[in-house]
């Protein structure tokens, strides 16, 4: 070993840690050379990360309006369906199919106690039997003067 030397100025002092200086700063540099490439990666890491974010957004709301459009579709579906079985159930009870909107209920059953109660109150008419021919026969046949006899014979007992 070396003696020990006493450092007086400030260029001894500098000349003695210069090797220690050289070798810390060999050893930061080896540390940290990849760091432009680090700082080059994360910058393009970020630039991904926004263009994620906004694709996750435009995917959120493109799935917002698709939701809404399904529900828009049931609520459709399901009103159609509603309205099929009120005049289903107005055919099957005998009431007209403009009576069939006033059918209300929310299931089958509803709907079925509330055609029956309307039913009662709207009774179809008795057919009407078609009334005798007025009209004289078109036609001069040998068999019209018969016809017109048949037609007015009084078949009740004298």
């Amino acid at each position: 070993m070396s003696e020990f030397k006493e450092i007086k100025t400030q260029e001894e002092f500098n000349e003695a840690i210069k090797d220690r200086l050289e070798r810390q700063k060999e050893t930061i540099e080896k540390q940290y050379a990849d760091y432009d490439q680090l700082k080059t990666r994360n910058a393009e890491l970020e630039t991904e990360v926004t263009g994620l974010q906004a694709a996750i957004e435009e995917t959120g709301q493109a799935t917002k309006v698709h939701e809404q459009t399904v529900a828009e579709l049931n609520a459709k579906l399901a009103d159609h369906e509603t309205a099929s079985l009120r005049t289903k159930i107005a055919l099957q009870h005998g009431l007209p199919i403009d009576l069939a909107d006033r059918i209300v209920g929310n299931d089958e059953a509803s709907i079925k106690a509330d055609a029956e109660r309307l039913a009662a109150f709207v009774k179809p008419k008795d057919p009407i039997a078609p009334l005798k021919n007025t009209e004289p026969a078109l036609g001069d046949g040998k068999d019209t003067a018969y016809k017109n006899l048949l037609e007015n014979l009084d078949l009740e007992g004298e």
